[in-house]
């Protein structure tokens, strides 16, 4: 053992969030040994205990059929209702500002029912350039719907600092330029590809004073850095749950709307879950929206796909996320130092170096051909360490707090090392 792993091991050891790996099923490389994961912020690991508690579900339906909507050990009639306090408290939100339902996409889509509310005059979205591509297929897509066209109600906000980051002033000078024809800023609270964070309150406050909506992707925030929505003041967000949060392949998303919007008469696409609960089994046929985000719903929630999230908020709430924070600052700073120190001549990092700028993911470029990128890549996988490509030319490692270790960090820089020895 090596000098430098005695002391990761060490650091490990007395780490106290280490205890959580062990509530997560670690995925073996093909020699039976544990795979080092940097891939949480594609698909988060599975926590250990959601199979058990997905069966429970299975056996409630099993004994008691459509009887579990009531008696059930854990109902479902209001099941959804079981991972509200969690969600919220992990956000920053009040609790009948968010709820978890559907998809990402359409979560996105039927906020912009709502608050995109284009007029010949402010027609325009704002979205950086780089954004993933259902974003932009999504807001194009309800600019068409509306009768005008992307190529000029779609303005791009390009990266001009290194490594394709937006700086504030650059969202300021597209407020300054354009604010008066934006109808919707729609940015990320974590930019997929280069793992920029942004400031969601200070762009709120700017996008607000010119008269625009403000809304955010959160897909690579939520779990990964501490939010404060309803302090933000946003008018809505949207999230995925598969990633940071570790509820599953295509988990069920979830959604906020600020309080202020909460008995607005706003349009929106309606269905029977979103009406008032007091009188929603009336059954009769005009809508009336029950107050806050839970208005937003379309379909009764999906009790197996809620299942998984349940278990991991549980997670979070025990770890609490101002201790995942100071380790992810840790952690991501230690990897970040590694790569510096010990392979500065073979990967470029351009994710942002200042903590406050970044979640934990990094965001690598080799120094050579793009074919050089994807060869490390394949050698880090068959090597187990689990890293994503992105096109053109990023590998994005993603040392997650709640089961990621200095030593795995460690290996990822051995790994490269002996890749870069042998090209």
């Amino acid at each position: 053992m090596t000098p430098a792993e005695s002391e990761a091991l060490t650091l490990d050891a007395r780490d106290p969030l280490a205890p959580f790996r062990d509530e997560f099923l670690i995925p073996p490389h093909t020699d039976g040994s544990e795979q080092a994961y940097f891939c949480g912020n594609s698909l988060g690991l599975q926590p250990r205990a959601v199979r058990q508690a997905l069966i429970d579900e299975l056996d409630d339906w099993r004994d008691l059929a459509v009887e579990a909507h009531f008696r059930g050990k854990h109902p479902w009639m209001p099941y959804h209702e079981l991972v509200r306090e969690d969600l919220a408290h992990l956000v920053g939100a009040l609790p009948h500002e968010v709820v978890a339902m559907n998809s990402l996409t359409t979560n996105l889509h039927l906020m912009m029912v709502s608050f995109y509310r284009p007029t010949r005059e402010r027609n325009a979205i704002l979205i950086e350039k780089s954004a993933f591509p259902s974003d932009h297929h999504a807001v194009a897509s309800q600019i068409r719907f509306h009768g005008y066209d992307p190529a000029t109600a779609k303005i791009e906000l390009e990266g001009d600092e290194a490594g394709g980051a937006i700086s504030s002033d650059a969202i300021l000078r597209a407020l300054d330029q354009h604010g008066e024809r934006i109808a919707l800023v729609l940015l990320p609270g974590v930019q997929y590809l280069s793992g920029q964070a942004f400031d969601l309150g200070a762009i709120t406050a700017a996008a607000h004073a010119k008269g625009c909506a403000v809304g955010f992707d959160l897909a690579h925030a939520v779990g990964n850095l501490p939010l404060q929505l309803h302090d933000a003041g946003c008018d809505f967000a949207v999230w995925c749950s598969y990633k940071y949060l570790n509820s599953g392949p295509g988990a069920v998303a979830g959604c906020f709307v600020h309080e202020r919007h909460a008995q607005a008469d706003l349009p929106r696409f309606a269905g029977w879950w979103g009406h008032d609960r007091t009188t929603r089994f009336q059954m009769g046929p005009h809508f009336a929206a029950t107050p806050g985000a839970e208005g937003w719903q379309l379909s009764n929630p999906p009790i197996l796909a809620l299942v998984p999230l349940r278990i991991s908020l549980a997670l979070f709430r025990r770890a609490g996320m101002a201790a995942l924070r100071e380790k992810s600052i840790a952690l991501t700073a230690y990897f970040e130092t590694l790569i510096g120190e010990q392979l500065a001549d073979v990967i470029e990092i351009t994710t942002p170096r200042e903590p406050e700028r970044r979640g934990c993911q990094l965001s690598l470029r080799v120094r050579g051909p793009r074919e050089a990128g994807r060869s490390l890549y394949d050698h880090l996988h068959a090597n187990g360490i689990v890293v994503d490509w992105r096109e053109p030319d990023v590998i994005r490692a993603a040392p997650t707090p709640l089961y990621n270790r200095r030593i795995d960090c460690l290996r990822f820089v051995s790994t490269v090392k002996d890749w870069a020895s042998k090209s």
